[in-house]
């Protein structure tokens, strides 16, 4: 017999949005004391009316923000011509797609994969860095988060708490983000590939910079090992560049995309250098909706819409007065890069969450408990860094 939503209500009254989701969901999520129902530009309203400035962007997904016209164009001239189909037929939609990403991209990653989200993402960059090597060990940075599949997982620092599977699919060694003499020592001729994240979000948006990067680059070369740069929440033109990789002039043998790169629908990607791949066969990679139409042609109207309408100047510029914030009210400091952020707090990250949740404007936290994170759509203004720096001001210290 299946259950009534109704089941445990009041006969006629309609069940809440937290009580469906206790009924029928893992409780696997800790939630905000809010429900949106609907957005608009860098705005959402909430179920009781309220209007909250989110400067989280639902984990930097809402790339463009909310109700962006050129993107809901695009999906419903799409959605009224082909919804889906798969990538056993081919698609223009999707080529285009791909030629957008690819043209994105930095100089000499010239081929894309489309899937379903950044952990699928890593998990074939690091799959394609097995097969080419025929290695059998990664280095990853400490603080690093790649995912929650078996081998995004693997390389994510900390994830023994949550990880589930009976053991590591392959040998894995942390080294401490900034210690270059650990990393030359790490990246040796047993190493497949060297994954990073140019911008640890997780971790409290900590920049690792140009030095480190290059680094890992020269490193990598001399052993003979793959690098992957994991830019699924600093890419897209997040850092005030269309990727981490060309602000700061080192270019990967892999590059890893998604969050929004498709605007809010669950897309991600890998690029590649040519000469970084193995020989590829029909069978060896797949994936039933990575590549489907209609997230091809909101991943084409989303990075047209960061080109055509200006948008890594914006961030830019909006970076600026955001790291301006440094000194105001429990702000000791501010790090990261372009638009993915963190506010370093006297006081726990939590507790300044939410007291700006009272105050309308939506953050995040970051595994360090004393960073908020910011990741807010690139529509962003310089006059709503006003609103956060004036909310600011008006918490304790």
């Amino acid at each position: 017999m299946i259950a009534s939503p109704m089941a445990g209500t009041e006969m006629g009254a309609e069940p809440s949005a937290a009580e469906l989701e206790a009924r029928y969901l893992l409780p696997v999520y800790k939630h905000l004391p809010i429900e949106p129902v609907r957005g608009e530009g860098v705005w959402l309203e909430t179920r009781d009316g309220r209007r909250i400035l989110d400067l989280y962007g639902g984990h930097a997904v809402a790339l463009l923000g909310y109700g962006h016209p050129r993107l809901l164009a695009a999906l419903a001239h799409q959605a009224g011509e082909l919804q889906f189909q798969s990538n056993a037929v081919v698609q223009r939609v999707r080529g285009r797609a791909a030629e957008a990403l690819v043209g994105f991209a930095p100089e000499g990653l010239e081929q894309a994969f489309f899937v379903n989200s950044g952990a699928e993402a890593n998990e074939n960059a690091l799959r394609l860095a097995f097969r080419k090597t025929g290695r059998r060990k990664v280095v990853a940075v400490e603080g690093a988060f790649h995912g929650r599949t078996a081998a995004a997982a693997a390389v994510s620092w900390g994830s023994e708490r949550w990880y589930g599977f009976p053991g590591k699919p392959f040998d894995v060694e942390f080294v401490p983000r900034g210690d270059f003499g650990r990393l030359a020592q790490a990246i040796d001729a047993g190493t497949a590939a060297f994954i990073l994240e140019p911008v640890q979000g997780l971790a409290g948006a900590y920049a690792l910079g140009r030095d480190y990067l290059v680094a890992a680059r020269e490193a990598t070369e001399r052993a003979g090992a793959l690098l992957i740069f994991d830019e699924v929440q600093c890419g897209l033109g997040r850092s005030g560049a269309p990727f981490s990789a060309r602000l700061h002039g080192v270019t990967p043998d892999l590059l890893t995309v998604g969050k929004g790169l498709a605007g809010g629908l669950p897309a991600a990607a890998v690029l590649a250098r040519p000469e970084a791949l193995p020989p590829l066969a029909a069978g060896d990679l797949g994936t039933t909706f990575g590549g489907g139409p209609l997230v091809c042609a909101a991943i084409e109207a989303t990075l047209g819409a960061i080109v055509e309408e200006g948008l890594m100047p914006r961030v830019r510029v909006v970076s600026r007065a955001l790291f301006a914030l440094a000194g105001r009210g429990p702000v000791v400091a501010v790090q990261g890069e372009g638009l993915l952020l963190g506010l370093r707090t006297r006081r726990p990250a939590r507790e300044i969450q939410a007291e700006l949740l009272e105050r309308d404007i939506l953050v995040g936290t970051s595994d360090d408990p004393f960073v908020v994170r910011l990741l807010p759509p690139l529509t962003l203004g310089p006059e709503h860094a006003a609103l956060l720096a004036t909310a600011l001001d008006g918490l304790e210290p």
